[in-house]
């Protein structure tokens, strides 16, 4: 019974040593004013999935083009809207056109 007497008390043996650890604790949670919810757009469905004529390869340049950013860095799938299965053939047809160089690996900053 000793150490739950501990622990009740606040003993420094394990368990929440108290202080805020970060994170919004009780907070309005969101930027809208007035405790309004947060909107959420109606997630996108896969374009490859969509459309099944559109085939994913490193040699076409207008596939892979909507899936990089303007510095070519690839657009994770949760902005994208594409499925997992997708995402891996897509990001690895990046990787094929980065290395034989259809597509630079990142914009010339100097």
């Amino acid at each position: 019974m000793k150490r739950f007497e501990d622990k009740e008390r606040g003993g420094d043996r394990g368990g929440d040593r108290g202080g805020d650890r970060g994170g919004d604790r009780g907070g309005d949670r969101g930027g809208a004013a007035g405790g309004e919810k947060r909107s959420f757009q109606k997630r996108r469905g896969c374009r490859f999935c969509a459309e099944p004529g559109l085939a994913i390869d490193y040699k076409d340049k207008y596939v892979y083009t909507s899936a990089v950013t303007e510095r070519f860095k690839i657009v994770p799938r949760r902005i994208s809207g594409n499925c997992a299965g997708h995402q891996r053939e897509l990001t690895i047809a990046i990787k094929r056109a980065r290395h034989i160089g259809i597509i630079p690996y990142t914009t010339a900053q100097f």
